[in-house]
């Protein structure tokens, strides 16, 4: 297995804001790689480095092997770049802005565009700006996988799309990139759905690498256990065991990824009284706020 994307120690900075900490992280061939982080955690800087938009404060990123910085037109038509949802000439309408976009790239298959077009049930002839919010993030997606590209960037695909066209485009990509080896990096304010999307992730938050694994070894690995808050709660803080917490009412919420005995005893050895404390399910996105809090 290859590496499409390669970052070693990237930083960047706005002015004295340090928006990314010397972040390292690859992304694999034929993977689907979650970039996760709340709203200024890093997730779009990252993009515009990857694409060339911004130069980094320091550190390297590469993609197919070539800097950044300086990517080839060749490679460059080998990327799928979704940024943020934005569709330009809304005066087309659907079958004319294919039209249009196909002439550009030598793989375009118009079939894999109408093929999510039609799905919508809308006539082609409409035009873009008489579509909703949604319908035209969801013509810019079939933009994108209409140009067969090797790599797809998608960041904040859901943006405008209510919870149907959110997984009539996820189901579409999950059976478009399946069996075609095709390497998706991917970033997402709604973690829920990413659920059952994502291989590999990395969570991001103020700028420093939280989580980097595999979706499974992060559900796996990451626990959550519920105990009633008695007594002094000064011990209750977060360390190299205790990874976050949170208390509602007088119920603690503890996120660690150690088992339950040596939570346990860390605790008590911290003073926290936590005798009835077990177990609680997670979601992909509870787990994502225990790692990175609530605020």
């Amino acid at each position: 297995m290859n590496a499409i994307i390669t970052c070693k120690g990237l930083s960047h900075s706005y002015g004295r804001k340090e928006v990314l900490k010397n972040i390292d992280f690859e992304v694999q061939s034929g993977r689907i790689f979650g970039l996760l982080g709340k709203n200024g955690a890093g997730k779009t800087t990252t993009i515009n480095i990857l694409m060339g938009f911004l130069q980094p404060t320091s550190g390297d990123c590469s993609i197919f092997g070539e800097p950044s910085h300086d990517i080839t037109p060749e490679t460059r038509k080998r990327i799928g770049l979704l940024h943020e949802g934005h569709l330009q000439y809304d005066f087309m309408s659907i079958r004319q802005v294919e039209r249009f976009y196909s002439g550009f790239y030598d793989r375009w298959k118009s079939d894999v565009y109408y093929s999510l077009m039609d799905r919508m049930d809308v006539s082609r002839d409409r035009k873009l700006f008489r579509l909703s919010c949604g319908q035209r993030s969801q013509v810019a997606l079939g933009l994108i996988l209409a140009q067969d590209p090797d790599l797809m960037i998608l960041d904040d695909y859901s943006m405008g799309l209510d919870a149907g066209y959110r997984r009539l485009f996820l189901d579409f990509l999950r059976d478009f990139v399946k069996d075609s080896g095709r390497t998706v990096l991917v970033t997402s304010h709604i973690v829920q759905d990413l659920e059952k999307f994502v291989d590999d992730l990395i969570i991001l938050d103020k700028g420093e690498v939280k989580v980097q694994t595999t979706l499974d070894a992060f559900l796996s690995g990451l626990h959550q256990y519920r105990f009633t808050v008695s007594g002094d709660r000064a011990g209750l803080e977060c360390d190299d065991v205790v990874r976050n917490f949170d208390i509602v009412g007088e119920e603690a919420f503890v996120f660690t990824f150690e088992d339950l005995p040596a939570l346990k005893k860390h605790l008590v050895e911290k003073g926290v009284s936590c005798d009835d404390i077990a177990p609680e399910p997670m979601t992909l996105e509870e787990a994502f706020i225990g790692v990175t809090g609530k605020y």
